[in-house]
């Protein structure tokens, strides 16, 4: 029985912690550059949707000769205004994929303004980023369709 034990192969408690530190030194080195990259997807994700909501809001103008006021918000591009001014010409099933109105990549409704204040002869577009609030710096900068750059 005792030539059972010394034939044992196996770790240490002292190469498991050596090995529990290597990891977790890379783990919080690599950590910060992954989250990093998922705040910039978020971003890159909430310009897209943006993107859409312009193309969806110049089909509902070019269809009912007025883009949707701010009481109709960006509903107005799934379900038919019921404040004036009603779309006469509104398109059935609406102008978004899914028929909803997606929220921006943090869960947070995005802002529609008509006519803009930035884009006066347009609508203003926003999503307040990571924090959820107007202003903000970095991730938590606020990303806007009257605003020339982009994460990309």
């Amino acid at each position: 029985m005792s030539t059972l034990l010394k034939n044992r192969y196996g770790f240490t408690l002292a190469e498991m912690l050596v090995v529990i530190v290597i990891i977790s030194l890379l783990i919080a080195l690599v950590g910060p550059k992954i989250f990093e990259r998922v705040e910039q997807a978020r971003r890159v994700a909430a310009e897209a949707q943006i993107s859409n909501f312009e193309n969806a809001i110049r089909i509902f103008k070019l269809d009912n000769a007025f883009y949707p006021t701010t009481d109709q918000g960006l509903e107005a591009l799934v379900v038919i205004p019921t404040t004036s001014p009603i779309p006469k010409k509104w398109k059935e099933g609406g102008y978004l994929e899914k028929g909803q109105v997606p929220l921006d990549p943090w869960g947070n409704p995005f802002v529609y303004v008509s006519p803009g204040i930035h884009n006066k002869d347009f609508v203003d577009i926003e999503s307040f980023g990571a924090d959820g609030e107007d202003g903000g710096e970095k991730d938590a900068q606020d990303i806007e369709n009257w605003k020339e750059e982009k994460t990309r």
